[in-house]
């Protein structure tokens, strides 16, 4: 359910709304936000609010325009009709994190895996990795 996945998701925040990843990973690739159909609009918006309430209210929450910068406790909602998901770097989705013992499960490691032979990622026109070959060009 979309609440289940909203309290999953203000789990990644600590009490002051940052994340674990927050002093290393920056910029408006990084921000935080949340995708809905009809963005603000959405009846899933409330339910996104009422969810923060109900578990710490550590995020204040604005409409995404696009080009939003990467702020600590705040979440951009996007209109996902206007601003569609795309996959951008393939290799750099569903890894475990790079804090010490930021890991994953499993379930959620081989996402990627599934999804791409399930040929639900799409093509991306991003380079395969920072020198073009994958993490680190290996």
């Amino acid at each position: 359910s979309f609440p289940a996945f909203a309290q999953e998701y203000f789990k990644l925040f600590n009490e002051n709304g940052y994340r674990p990843d927050q002093w290393g990973d920056v910029g408006l690739e990084y921000r935080n936000l949340v995708g809905l159909p009809g963005g603000v609009s959405s009846p899933y918006a409330k339910q996104l609010i009422q969810v923060s309430q109900e578990n710490g209210d550590k995020l204040d929450f604005a409409k995404g325009k696009g080009d939003d910068p990467d702020r600590r406790a705040l979440c951009f909602v996007m209109d996902s009709t206007e601003y569609p998901f795309f996959v951008a770097e393939q290799y750099h989705q569903f890894h475990d994190g790079f804090n010490w013992g930021e890991n994953y499960e499993n379930a959620y490691n081989n996402l990627a895996s599934k999804l791409a032979k399930a040929e639900l990622l799409g093509e991306s026109k991003c380079p395969n990795g920072l020198v073009g070959v994958g993490v680190a060009g290996l």
